[in-house]
């Protein structure tokens, strides 16, 4: 039509594009980070220098520790290896690295196993008051671990404690759960009693997330519940049980507290090396022999590490395989 000009829509296009993305001439600029900008070290700068005062200094300290030896005669002198060396020779260290692989084969496995019971037992709504169990299944991991082994030392105390008249009723009189043959299932039923509920948690909240479709998907091919849960619901929380099988692995190899806990009340039940961490304890505090309480604390890092790694290398390979 004559005497009408069309809308200039190119140009108020461009000009709001260059408004809002900053491309536009003269923009960019103004509005790009220089190179030289550090700010994002501020927010990390805490945390790096935390991990170097609380982690790596004190792993290089028991590293440059380890290679001296101290004696009453002779003062200080640097011994290359030889603290390396008694403690790689010493049957008391690996006889707690020994019992302590035992206690991780059995306490792993049963923890995560109940873990993951209850947690589809809430994840399907099975059990009334969801909410009020799930916080009593948790209430034992907030508990601290020294207050749990005091007080499963008066249930357990032979003679006077409820379990062992509960045994003595069952016709098993003069049960000792401290005793050397029974310490180590009774460690086992206390950590495992201390980190069900946390690991419980954690998978409950890795199952609320599996996709609904996929629930449905199998319900309409007919699948039973028992197939859905270990063939459907399993597999797609597998990160979350290898992230809370290295976490276990990693607390069963620094196991501590519990023993040590009931070693007042059987001595003798809990030996100088009863674990890797208790044979570092004794030999430095208890002997004062820091320079071989080092070198033992470092191979004990170093087994975790490639326990670690071998673990993780294994479940990785399994994952390409399938």
């Amino acid at each position: 039509m004559a005497g009408v000009t069309a809308p200039p829509t190119r140009p108020m296009l461009g000009g709001f594009l260059t408004r809002a993305t900053g491309t536009g001439p003269g923009t960019g600029s103004r509005r790009a980070r220089p190179a030289g900008d550090r700010r994002g070290l501020l927010f990390v700068a805490p945390f790096i220098l935390f991990f170097l005062a609380f982690m790596l200094a004190p792993v290089g300290y028991a590293i440059y520790t380890s290679l001296f030896t101290s004696k009453l005669i002779g003062g200080t002198r640097f011994s290359w290896f030889a603290n390396y060396s008694q403690v790689l020779t010493s049957g008391e260290f690996w006889g707690g690295v020994e019992r302590v692989l035992v206690f991780w084969v059995v306490q792993v496995p049963v923890t995560l196993a109940l873990a993951f019971f209850f947690a589809v037992i809430f994840d399907l709504g099975l059990a009334r008051l969801g909410r009020f169990f799930r916080l009593v299944f948790f209430l034992p991991f907030a508990v601290p671990a020294v207050v749990a082994s005091v007080m499963w030392s008066f249930l357990l105390v032979p003679d006077f404690g409820p379990y062992a008249r509960l045994a003595a009723a069952l016709g098993f009189p003069g049960t000792n759960y401290f005793s050397p043959g029974l310490i180590l299932p009774t460690v086992i039923v206390i950590v495992v009693w201390e980190f069900t509920g946390y690991n419980m948690i954690i998978l409950y909240t890795a199952l609320k997330a599996v996709p609904k479709d996929v629930l449905y998907a199998a319900a309409i091919d007919g699948a039973p519940l028992w197939k859905v849960i270990l063939k459907v619901k399993l597999p797609m929380i597998r990160p979350a049980v290898v992230m809370l099988i290295f976490l276990n692995t990693i607390g069963a190899l620094q196991l501590f507290t519990e023993p040590m806990i009931l070693a007042t009340f059987q001595p003798q039940a809990i030996s100088f090396g009863f674990t890797p961490t208790i044979f570092v304890y004794n030999t430095s505090i208890g002997n004062g022999e820091y320079n071989l309480g080092a070198a033992a604390a470092v191979v004990l890092g170093l087994v975790i590490f490639a326990i670690s790694v071998g673990s993780r290398a294994f479940f990785r390979r399994k994952r390409e395989a399938a």
